[in-house]
């Protein structure tokens, strides 16, 4: 029995050590990743999960070995999300911050190198918020989640520019 329970103890180990990898690993790659998910980087995401998973299980392929792991990642994450809730530069430090992009008509070309974000990326995103030019963004912020929040015209007409890519995963969830 004792060995049993040293299995499972090393499963969560293990668990714990692969989810906080995973969350370093997408933080130093950045948050324009998350919001223009496309098909490789779905493909990229299913792959990942299927490298750690032994890692995670450590060859426990059994109904709880699985139920172990998946729970221990669910008690990290609602870990994770209080702490960041309590408190804001654990939150700010895991997630980062919002990167303001554009300030009055002005591209921010030191923070738009900082966020790795195209000049023609953000065009794309201006334009699906309905703007025409940059002269006309009063602000455009590249959010930590992703996605990029243009407000323009004095501030009357504000939006969030979502991913195509998210629409279509919620629609198959």
């Amino acid at each position: 029995m004792d060995i049993i329970h040293n299995a499972y103890v090393r499963i969560i180990l293990s668990s714990i050590i692969i989810y906080l990898f995973i969350i370093v690993a997408i933080r130093l790659f950045g948050k324009k990743e998350l919001a223009q998910l496309s098909v490789i980087d779905l493909v990229f995401i299913l792959l990942i999960s299927n490298a750690v998973q032994n890692a995670m299980v450590l060859g426990d392929n059994s109904l709880v070995g699985g139920m172990v792991a998946a729970g221990t990642l669910f008690v990290v994450n609602y870990i994770l999300k209080f702490l960041q809730y309590r408190f804001p530069r654990f939150s700010s430090a895991l997630q980062g911050d919002a990167i303001m992009l554009v300030y009055k008509g002005k591209v921010i070309e030191s923070h738009m190198r900082l966020a790795k974000i195209t000049s023609n990326e953000l065009l794309e995103a201006i334009r699906e918020h309905g703007v025409g030019d940059v002269s006309e963004v009063d602000l455009a912020i590249l959010e930590v989640d992703g996605n990029i929040s243009v407000i323009s015209h004095d501030y009357k007409k504000q939006s969030t520019r979502r991913r195509k890519a998210h629409k279509m995963i919620s629609k198959q969830n």
